[in-house]
C-alpha cells in the first residue's frame, strides 16, 4: 500500500513539475512578447517577403522591435491610405516617398535597398525582338531599346507583324504588361522610362512637358486593358502561367532574382530577364511618422544582418560585393553594373503624367 501511495506521490510531483515548466515558459514568452516594441507600418507588396522572413523577424525581436505591416500600392501609400494608425510608411519609390515625407513633416527618410526596373520575358520573345534589333546583348545583359520599342507602339505593331515570326504569332498588340500606374510604383517607374525617351531623352520637368509626351507614352497603358495594382500579382501571372497571357512584363529585378537564387524551380530554362534601356533605379523610401518607425529605418540601413537578409531577396544595398557574393554562392550570375539609368521626374511632374494616364483611361473604358 505505501508503494503505491509512494508512485502516486512521484506521479503527483512529475506531474506538478511539468506544469512547472510549462507555466514558466509560458511566463517567460509573454514576458519576452511584452518587452517587444511593436511598431506597425504600410509597405509596398513586392517587400511583404522580406518582413515575413523569420530571420528578419528574429533580428527585429533581437533590437527589441516587432514589427507589423500591411501592404498597398506604392502610389495609394503617398495619396489615400490613413497614415496616422501607422510608425512608418514604405513604398518603392522615391518620390512618393519624398511626398509622403513633405505632407508629414518627416524630419529623415532612409533608402536601406534600391532595385532596378526589368522586364520579365520569355527566350522566343527575346530572340524575336532581337531579330528585329530592339533587344541587343551588352556586357552578358539584355537591353531592350525603348526608343526602338517605343517606334514599335506608335506603330500599333503586333506580334503577328514581326516577319518570319512561327514562335510567337499571336495577334495582339506588342506591349510591356504592367500595373495600374494610378495606384503602383513599378507602373510609375515605367512611365517615368517611356516620358524620358518621349522628350528626347530629358526627365519631363514640368505639367507642358508632360502633356506633350502625353500622346506618345499613352498607348503603353491603355492597351494593356485591365492592369493590376500589385506588382507582385502580375509576376505570379508570368511564372505561373506563362508566355500565353503576357509576354513581356514590367517587374523589380529584386523579384527575379530572388526566384532564381532560391532554385524553386519557378525560373525555367524559357525565361529570360531584360533591362529598359534607359532604365531607373526604384528606391525603397521608408519614412518614419514616429520614433520607433523611424528606429525601425535605422536599423534596415545600419544591422548588418538584415541588409545581408535584403540581398537575399534580390535588393542592392549599399554593399556591391555582398550582393555579388550572394548569387555566385548560389550559381547565378550578378547582373553588370547598368550604366544608362535616368532619374525619375519630381512627384508633382509624376502625377501629372499619371493623372494624364488615368483620364485617357476612363475615356477608353467609356468607349
Amino acid at each position: 500500500m505505501s508503494r503505491i501511495l509512494g508512485i502516486g506521490l512521484a506521479v503527483v510531483l512529475a506531474i506538478g513539475v511539468v506544469v512547472a515548466i510549462v507555466v514558466s515558459f509560458t511566463q517567460n514568452h509573454n514576458q519576452a512578447s511584452t518587452h517587444l516594441t511593436v511598431v506597425h507600418g504600410v509597405i509596398g507588396s513586392e517587400k511583404l517577403p522580406f518582413f515575413q522572413d523569420q530571420d528578419v523577424i528574429a533580428e527585429f525581436h533581437a533590437r527589441g522591435y516587432d514589427v507589423q505591416v500591411d501592404t498597398a500600392g506604392s502610389r495609394a501609400i503617398a495619396t489615400t491610405v490613413d497614415l496616422s494608425k501607422y510608425d512608418f510608411a514604405f513604398p518603392a519609390g522615391e518620390p512618393a516617398g519624398i511626398k509622403i515625407q513633405k505632407d508629414h513633416k518627416a524630419k529623415a527618410i532612409y533608402q536601406p535597398f534600391y532595385t532596378p526596373m526589368a522586364i520579365a520575358s520569355f527566350k522566343v520573345i527575346d530572340d524575336l525582338l532581337k531579330s528585329q534589333g530592339v533587344v541587343t546583348t551588352v556586357n552578358g545583359a539584355d537591353m531592350l531599346d525603348m526608343h526602338k520599342f517605343l517606334a514599335l507602339v506608335a506603330a500599333n505593331k503586333r506580334w503577328t507583324d514581326i516577319p518570319n515570326n512561327t514562335t510567337y504569332p499571336a495577334g495582339k498588340s506588342i506591349v510591356i504588361t504592367s500595373t495600374d500606374p494610378t495606384t503602383s510604383n513599378s507602373a510609375a517607374m515605367y512611365l517615368s522610362i517611356a516620358s524620358y525617351v518621349a522628350n528626347s531623352d530629358n526627365v519631363v520637368q514640368d505639367p507642358s512637358q508632360a502633356d506633350k509626351v502625353l500622346p506618345t507614352v499613352a498607348p503603353l497603358f491603355t492597351r494593356q486593358g485591365f492592369t493590376l495594382s500589385s506588382t507582385e500579382a502580375p509576376f505570379e501571372d508570368y511564372l505561373s502561367i506563362g508566355i500565353g497571357k503576357d509576354p513581356l512584363v514590367m517587374i523589380y529585378e529584386a523579384q527575379y532574382l530572388a526566384h532564381l537564387a532560391a532554385k524553386d524551380g519557378s525560373i525555367k530554362s524559357d525565361k529570360v530577364m531584360m533591362y529598359p534601356n534607359p532604365t531607373v533605379y526604384s528606391k525603397h523610401t521608408l519614412v518614419p511618422l514616429s520614433a520607433s518607425g523611424d528606429a525601425i529605418g535605422r536599423l534596415l540601413t545600419n544591422d548588418a544582418k538584415l541588409q545581408s537578409l535584403a540581398v537575399k531577396y534580390g535588393f542592392r544595398t549599399s554593399d556591391p560585393n555582398a550582393f555579388s557574393k550572394y548569387l555566385t554562392d548560389r550559381g547565378v550570375a550578378p547582373p553588370p553594373q547598368l550604366v544608362n539609368v535616368i532619374d525619375p521626374p519630381t512627384y508633382d511632374n509624376l502625377e501629372a503624367l499619371i493623372n494624364g494616364i488615368a483620364k485617357l483611361q476612363t475615356q477608353v473604358k467609356g468607349g
